[in-house]
């Protein structure tokens, strides 16, 4: 496995393990709340990571991207899907969101040809 999909994986593995262990009533409600946000519901779970990824764009947060990029690769989204979802990130959030588009095209390449172990 590539090392930064490795690198990104373990440390979000190791650090919701360590925000977890605290036992914090709001933390875990939060984190369930997120987790069932994306599930199969009136819209597919697929279309919601899409979404998910256009405002962790438009937001600008580079963990979330990475998270909801896994997501939708593991959704089957396709690259001519993403450089869609790439092009409405960019028409909500403006050109502030073309370096983040920069990023996010290097990981799903990394996703996209990662090697199986």
């Amino acid at each position: 496995m590539n090392d930064k999909l490795k690198e990104f994986r373990e440390f979000r593995a190791k650090m919701n393990e360590r925000l977890l262990s605290h036992d914090n009533l709001i933390i875990k409600r939060l984190f369930n709340l997120d987790t069932n946000t994306y599930a199969e519901g009136a819209l597919s779970s697929k279309t919601k990571e899409m979404l998910g990824l256009v405002a962790s764009m438009v937001l600008r947060c580079d963990d979330c991207i990475k998270y909801h990029l896994e997501k939708c690769y593991e959704q089957g989204v396709n690259t001519i899907e993403m450089m869609e979802i790439f092009a409405i990130a960019n028409i909500v959030g403006g050109t502030i969101v073309i370096p983040y588009t920069r990023r996010a095209m290097e990981y799903w390449d990394e996703l996209y040809f990662q090697k199986v172990e």
